[in-house]
């Protein structure tokens, strides 16, 4: 099974496990504590401490960026427990296996198949620009 596959099947069972597809929902459920503050140049991050698991988001997100790094900080919650992760507003650390792998969770998360469907003609760059992501998570995602 290829990690794209996999990643798709995680969510998957999240997804109906929690009933729901919101991520704030899914972490709720998850009992993951979320925080929202002033992060600078991080958009989010996660971090694991005393067997506690935590995501902080910048407050200046809003809207379906918001919800891209929202469902990606969970994904490092669900797929890599006791890694600290932060994910930089640029999205620059991209050749990082574990990042790649938190924004492929986030974009099969919040990135419906009907939304895909119904922006058929949009390409991947208009996209990725809607949900604050790089090009290649949504190629991935398009997949």
């Amino acid at each position: 099974m290829s990690d794209r596959e996999r990643i798709k099947r995680i969510v998957a069972y999240y997804m109906r496990i929690c009933e729901t597809s919101d991520p704030f929902r899914i972490a709720k459920q998850l009992k993951i504590e979320v925080q929202f503050g002033p992060l600078g140049d991080y958009a989010g991050c996660y971090l694991f401490a005393k067997n506690h698991r935590c995501i902080f988001i910048n407050n200046c997100l809003e809207g379906a960026e918001l919800l891209f790094v929202m469902a990606h900080e969970l994904g490092h919650a669900i797929m890599h427990r006791k890694q600290n992760c932060y994910f930089l507003r640029n999205y620059t650390c991209l050749n990082s296996l574990v990042e790649r792998e938190a924004n492929l969770f986030s974009a099969y998360m919040v990135i419906t198949d009907d939304f895909l469907e119904e922006h058929n003609n949009c390409s991947a760059s208009v996209i990725a620009e809607m949900y604050g992501c790089d090009c290649l998570t949504i190629e991935s995602r398009l997949k």
